[in-house]
């Protein structure tokens, strides 16, 4: 279970830093995939700050698991989810599809959590 629990953590927090890059060199096609489409004329400050999140929690998860260990990145996790739970009702409130917001953003979120209670459980 260590492995399979530090594997996930690790490739959890690798595609949220992917995700992160991806906003900031690709915002409209990564602002299409999260559910709601940009304006090509909106503004492009809130497609970088998405990005520049994404990528700092994805550093922030790596740092977490390699130089304190299991126990905090499972909080980490945990307080994580909170995000795609509300990443869901964004999208569902601004015109997104059912299934992008739960096929992807509600399940982002239980993954989070079933991360966590791996982490917690090593």
């Amino acid at each position: 279970m260590t492995v399979t629990a530090y594997t996930l953590a690790v490739v959890i927090d690798v595609f949220v830093l992917f995700i992160g890059g991806r906003f900031l060199l690709q915002p409209q096609a990564a602002a299409a995939g999260y559910g709601v489409p940009a304006r090509p004329d909106g503004d492009p400050a809130y497609l970088t700050i998405k990005g520049l999140r994404d990528g700092t929690y994805g550093v922030l998860g790596l740092v977490l698991l390699i130089l304190v260990g299991a126990h905090a990145e499972a909080w980490f996790l945990l307080v994580a989810a909170v995000m795609p739970f509300g990443d869901t009702l964004i999208v569902l409130r601004h015109g997104g599809t059912r299934a992008v917001a739960f096929g992807v953003h509600f399940a982002t979120a239980v993954l989070l959590l079933v991360a966590a209670g791996l982490l917690f459980a090593v």
